[in-house]
């Protein structure tokens, strides 16, 4: 092999290695997915436990099975370290995990919480500081939706936009990917939902405008867009009461002044009211537009090309809250390559939720049939009942019997006591 050559190849192999995606952590809980996870205790009897299952509906059984939440009204808290603690300053970070809320969930989270290296994970729960929180979160009809919340400086920022989650009871894919150019996208069975940058949708900075202090609107300064006409006069025949006495109303025979007072009659509409009068409009000469702050570069504006970038990554856990439990949890992965992710998706989310969709299709048609039948027997029972007006004809022609025979003229029927 020539030098050129070699020198060729070897840069080939080199980017195909360069190209290869870094796999930080991924857990489909399978065999000895317990020597990875850590339970936490912090709540005490109120901590939920989980297990390990397919749930209802799945394509595989064994391959299907995810982290799943048992309890009712519980608080849920397990975490796992990754091998090696690392930092996603200029490459992209990926979160990727599943979730199954097949107990058709009332109120409760499904999300995920990226730690720093140092998380005590016995201890984790609510107020453990962590660097990224992101899935999905159900309560009422009113909370469905996909949090992203970013902590930056030891703040924790919510997105200011709306990203609506999956409700249903099937697995849904969830993805979120943060770039070094400080952008982001949100997925959702690898389909996109949100996207944007993080200094937009986030208040990561200060803004960098402000209104001007020393600015103040004009005293002279007319918004009215329309204004009464001056020339418009009120005619003199406009002003009439609203209410009049009734004309046609007279006092009644029995009326007694000294004791009931002076009669006066009911009052009634005026047909000739016209209600208040206003001069009609006409435009504003005068008129200048809503008046617009003028705003000023804010000196409290410090930019920060850096704001998606973590130094210390070190843990991912599952820290929820379930009124209704039966939440599966499965295929987690975190890299730093988008398209690998969205590979993985396929390879996991994608095949489950065919074999998942015709399970749960063949169960809604049982479930229908069943229904169906208990309609029917229901039915016949009701056909079989005898009419009541039927039963109330004979009641009256039994009860008529009786009477005829207690009041027969039949010499037999009747019984003298003296001959006894």
């Amino acid at each position: 092999m020539g030098k050129v050559a070699f020198v060729a190849l070897f840069a080939m192999v080199f980017a195909l290695a360069c190209s290869e995606p870094t796999v930080y952590f991924k857990e489909e809980f399978d065999d000895g997915w317990r020597s990875r996870w850590v339970d936490s205790t912090a709540k005490g009897s109120d901590q939920g436990l989980f297990e390990v299952k397919a749930g209802k509906f799945y394509n595989d059984l064994e391959h299907d099975k995810g982290l799943k939440t048992t309890q009712d009204a519980k608080f849920y808290g397990i975490s796992a370290k990754f091998d090696k603690p690392f930092t996603n300053d200029g490459k992209t970070l990926v979160i990727q995990f599943t979730v199954k809320h097949e107990q058709e969930i009332d109120c409760g989270g499904g999300y995920v919480k990226i730690f720093p290296s140092d998380l005590d994970q016995k201890q984790m729960h609510g107020d453990s500081p962590y660097y990224i929180m992101f899935g999905p979160d159900i309560c009422g009809y009113s909370t469905k939706k996909v949090h992203v919340i970013f902590n930056y400086k030891g703040k924790n920022l919510l997105t200011k936009k709306e990203i609506r989650c999956k409700d249903d009871v099937l697995t849904h894919l969830y993805t979120l990917v943060i770039r070094p150019d400080n952008t982001y996208e949100v997925k959702i069975d690898n389909k996109k939902e949100e996207s944007g940058t993080l200094e937009d949708d986030w208040d990561f900075l200060e803004p960098k405008t402000i209104k001007d202090p020393e600015a103040k609107k004009p005293e002279d300064w007319d918004e009215r867009e329309n204004i009464d006409d001056p020339n418009d006069k009120k005619p003199e025949d406009w002003d009439k009461p609203e209410h009049i006495p009734d004309s046609t109303a007279t006092k009644p025979e029995d009326w007694d002044d000294e004791m009931d007072g002076e009669w006066e009659p009911p009052m009634v509409d005026n047909p000739e009211y016209k209600g208040e009068w206003k001069p009609k409009q006409i435009p504003n000469p005068s008129y200048k537009g809503k008046w617009v702050h003028p705003e000023i570069s804010n000196p409290s504006y410090v930019p920060d090309d850096k704001l998606y970038k973590y130094t210390d990554i070190g843990a991912i856990g599952f820290d929820l809250w379930q009124v209704k439990s039966g939440t599966i949890f499965d295929n987690v992965l975190i890299t730093d390559d988008e398209a690998y992710a969205e590979k993985v998706g396929e390879e996991t989310w994608g095949i489950t939720k065919v074999g998942e969709q015709k399970m749960k299709d063949k169960a809604d048609e049982e479930e229908a049939k069943l229904r169906e039948e208990e309609a029917k027997k229901q039915e016949a029972e009701e056909k079989s009942k005898p009419d009541e007006d039927e039963e109330d004809e004979d009641d009256d022609e039994d009860d008529r019997k009786e009477e005829e025979e207690e009041h027969s003229d039949d010499p037999k029927d009747k019984h003298d006591p003296g001959e006894l």
